[in-house]
């Protein structure tokens, strides 16, 4: 397990960790004791092996034996759009997108869009980061990916088209999509894009003219495959994708 405190918690021969659910988990769920051996990471740029020196009820200090930059962060940063979809299906994409390397995800509403924002998406909010925290400790990834607060689709066109969001390459993953793929374009760039963003539609897809909207505003159109993903396998799969292409 990956333990993530802030800088300031770290100086050059100790780290202490004061998060009471990081604590409970080392010592109640791990059952780990002084001398054992624990991964941190300082969410910016290192990581550190370190060596547990003293536990107490409100802090644990471990001995930094190690410092290394991130190791199994990609260079390539993707941010996934995901159109709002239906029941717990949100939690299963953020989780497997944060195991392949997404850099932050935004949830999106659409005109087919089932799920209705009944006032506390915000609480929804809450509970996909801490599917994405639980999830990137798991991997032991170097930083924890954000979940974002939500956007209307419309308004991502608007902020693409000011420059107020900006991509290397933007990616729009359409059903109708029939003369490019997705492996075509990435095949076809002269350079390798450090920051890519994938639109992935809600469970009833992208409408024709919010297709045309966002490639108007500089999104590419592309084609996953010959079959019709569920929302729910097209986000990782294209991360998947990206991955092997950008960085394997």
């Amino acid at each position: 397990m990956r333990i993530f405190v802030d800088p300031e918690m770290i100086n050059d021969k100790f780290v202490t960790i004061t998060d009471k659910g990081d604590i409970h988990h080392i010592t109640r769920v791990m059952r780990l004791t002084e001398g054992a051996h624990i991964d941190v990471s300082d969410k910016t740029m290192w990581e550190y092996e370190c060596e547990i020196d003293s536990i107490l009820n409100d802090e644990i200090v471990a001995r930094i034996i190690s410092k290394n930059k991130f190791e199994r962060e990609p260079e390539t940063l993707i941010t996934l759009y995901q159109g709002i979809p239906k029941a717990g299906k949100m939690e299963g994409i953020i989780q497997k997108s944060v195991e392949l390397g997404v850099h932050e995800i935004v949830p999106f509403w659409s005109e087919r869009t089932v799920v209705t924002d009944k006032g506390k998406f915000d609480k929804k909010i809450e509970r996909w980061q801490k599917i994405s925290d639980e999830a990137v400790k798991q991997c032991k990834r170097g930083i924890i990916p954000e979940v974002l607060p939500d956007v209307k689709l419309k308004d991502l066109v608007k902020n693409l088209i000011n420059g107020d969001v900006k991509y290397d390459l933007t990616l729009l993953a359409y059903e109708n999509e029939l003369g490019t793929t997705i492996k075509d374009h990435i095949e076809s760039l002269d350079a390798k894009p450090r920051t890519v963003s994938v639109i992935i539609g809600p469970e009833g897809g992208i409408s024709e003219s919010e297709a045309k909207a966002l490639v108007d505003a500089g999104a590419v159109s592309v084609s996953l495959g010959k079959t019709i993903l569920r929302t729910e396998t097209a986000g990782p799969a294209t991360i998947a994708m990206l991955m092997y292409a950008l960085e394997l």
